[in-house]
């Protein structure tokens, strides 16, 4: 007798909820499990002037979510956690530490770019018991940046000062009332096929990274302390047991290798991957991050949810 194969859970939509705030609302979004016996959530965390667009195509296609809530968040001050209140990186932590509190996630893998690793590190090293792994991409380390660059990390105070003015002048009414929504999946199939074609990369790279580019979807004020927050010292890492995948681009030439591998010295798990790519590696080479990323869930982040 031949037996039909056991019906197949579909997927759940994915939820957009909101936390509420004292300086305003943080939005995030949920993808379930069908899993009745769900695997810890894992919390994907974007970078620099940057919004949750960031991590929908790898959340859309991962296998991840057969097993594991995927959270999304957009950090205060970005996308629709908009705020135009001044915020730290501590901030950002307080959010988190409350978005697992209401999820009733006692741990959680962290996934984070860039500014995103930032805010894992941190909130791994001042609460290790929430962490039960976490991938960094490309994490920026202030002491780390090559001398041609530090510049951006000496006017981290400058920088702090002229978002407070731009505030103030908001709190007169003086800002723009509406800013270009990113969305970066979109983007991300344009750029792949600009970096494909030899005569069209250059240019489609200068205005990628473009500062000018940025300032059409965050407000100066917030782009201006995310430049500060990225370079603020952040605590030892030697607190960390949870075991950590850096996931590092090739070419990117901005940071010592000595001084990051100093400080990824610090932990007490962590395995390094080099990603063939420039300071983009979910943009890309969103294949390969994605089977890392899965495979080191798969390995580490496997126990139960409470």
């Amino acid at each position: 007798m031949i037996r039909s194969p056991a019906p197949v859970s579909p997927i759940p939509s994915e939820v957009r909820k909101v936390l509420p705030r004292p300086d305003g609302e943080v939005v995030y979004r949920v993808r379930p499990t069908p899993n009745a016996q769900p695997g810890i959530p894992v919390v994907f965390i974007h970078g620099l002037a940057s919004n949750m667009s960031r991590w929908a195509e790898l959340v859309r296609v991962t296998r991840l979510v057969e097993r594991h809530n995927l959270i999304r968040v957009d950090l205060r001050g970005h996308g629709e956690s908009m705020t135009r209140r001044r915020f730290v990186l501590s901030d950002w932590c307080e959010d988190l530490r409350q978005l697992l509190d209401v999820e009733q996630a006692r741990q959680a893998v962290l996934v984070g770019h860039s500014l995103g690793a930032t805010v894992a590190m941190q909130f791994a090293a001042v609460a290790p018991q929430r962490v039960a792994a976490m991938g960094l991409v490309d994490p920026v380390f202030r002491e780390a940046v090559v001398a041609g660059k530090r510049h951006y990390v000496r006017a981290g105070p400058v920088f702090d000062a002229a978002a407070r003015a731009v505030r103030g002048l908001n709190a007169l009414g003086l800002y723009r009332r509406r800013l270009v929504a990113l969305d970066l999946e979109h983007l991300d199939r344009q750029a792949r096929a600009a970096l494909s074609d030899p005569a069209a990369r250059d240019a489609f790279v200068r205005r990628y990274s473009a500062a000018r580019e940025d300032l059409r979807h965050i407000p100066l004020a917030n782009y201006l302390q995310d430049w500060v927050e990225i370079f603020r010292p952040i605590a030892s890492l030697a607190a960390i047991a949870a075991p950590v995948l850096v996931l590092r681009s090739a070419f990117a030439d901005f940071q010592d290798e000595t001084a990051v591998k100093r400080r990824l010295g610090q932990l007490q798990r962590c395995h390094v991957e080099t990603i063939n790519c420039h300071h983009w590696p979910v943009t890309e080479q969103p294949v390969e991050v994605r089977r890392w990323i899965e495979t080191w869930v798969a390995r580490y982040g496997a126990g139960v949810a409470p």
